[in-house]
């Protein structure tokens, strides 16, 4: 890196005709500039962790376009059912103001929130077998039973996909949410080999459909949900500049809902493969996570890390074999 120097232009400080400059001896150690420290979550520059928030969001048509979504660090897709897909997102290096449409809870949502610490869970109801597991959980309840003054009712939708929360309201009913941390994640270059150039990458679950889309011009994967852009409430198309397709073990759980229509659990500890997409390409990679206080690491098929590209990042939790258990 070239460093410039500039040089002063006032002439009572030049040497005189004929004189050569004094040099300026330096007797103290050189200091090297202090690394500079990425977040966790994104792999951009930050100055200081703040608390984490996982908001449980709608993610059917009724409930788009979502809104907070762009600014979120990490979204996951979980299956829910019916074979349909419901978003966590998670927010700490960027809090929107507002985010929503704010939906239920799910088994998965509790296994998946250990690793970042004790997170502010926003949510909005629960089945009643479920509330003994959310009470003993590794997070802490902002729901809208819980902090009721932290919601409101977004004129022009309705219910129940209009309900929003306010992330100020949110972060005051839990103050000792945990700060960012080491989830497992890293980023930087690409690996040198091993990956596949696509365009497109298209991930299904039994009642759901995402294709995500290399836009060279934002450098960010553009997403397609059923076959129309995801927009966001904000404005604009929503993308990111990594897209993880984390592919997990999907089961029955022993919740279901008033038709019959039993929950899956994600199994989001224990190991896998997956597939990471960066940079207009596809790499295989292998997921591990040992515990559920853990981070979730991806490395490539050699055992490397896999690095992802800074910013936001998706993780879609899908079966190779789509499946309603």
């Amino acid at each position: 890196m070239a460093i410039l120097i500039p040089t002063a232009a006032c002439s009572s400080d030049e040497p005189a005709a004929g004189q050569a400059p004094e040099a300026s001896v330096s007797t103290g150690p050189i200091e090297e500039p202090a690394p500079e420290k990425l977040h966790p979550f994104t792999g951009k520059p930050f100055d200081a962790a703040k608390r984490v928030i996982a908001v449980k969001i709608e993610n059917t048509a009724a409930g788009k376009p979502q809104l907070g979504l762009k600014s979120a660090d990490i979204v996951y897709i979980e299956q829910v059912e019916a074979g349909l897909t419901r978003l966590m997102a998670i927010f700490s290096s960027k809090i929107p103001p507002k985010v929503g449409p704010v939906r239920s809870a799910r088994i998965s949502d509790l296994h998946i929130a250990p690793m970042f610490g004790k997170p502010a869970f926003a949510y909005s109801g629960a089945q009643t077998k479920m509330l003994p597991f959310i009470a003993e959980a590794s997070l802490f309840d902002v729901s809208d039973s819980r902090a009721p003054g932290a919601y409101f009712r977004q004129p022009g939708r309705f219910a129940p996909y209009n309900l929003f929360a306010n992330t100020k309201k949110l972060l005051s009913a839990a103050p000792k949410a945990t700060k960012a941390k080491d989830v497992g994640f890293t980023f930087g270059d690409a690996p040198a080999e091993g990956g596949v150039e696509r365009k497109s990458y298209t991930v299904k679950w039994p009642a759901a459909r995402f294709t995500f889309a290399w836009s060279d011009a934002k450098k960010q994967w553009l997403i397609w949900q059923d076959g129309k852009k995801d927009m966001a409430a904000e404005g604009g198309q929503l993308g990111a500049p990594t897209i993880v397709i984390q592919y997990t073990k999907t089961e029955r759980s022993e919740f279901h809902d008033s038709n019959q229509s039993y929950t899956p659990l994600v199994h989001t500890t224990g190991k896998g493969s997956a597939i990471v997409l960066r940079d207009g390409m596809a790499y295989k990679a292998k997921w591990e996570r040992e515990s559920e206080d853990g981070g979730t690491t991806f490395t490539t098929t050699s055992g490397e890390p896999l690095n992802f590209a800074p910013g936001q990042v998706w993780v879609a939790l899908a079966s190779r074999k789509p499946v309603i258990p």
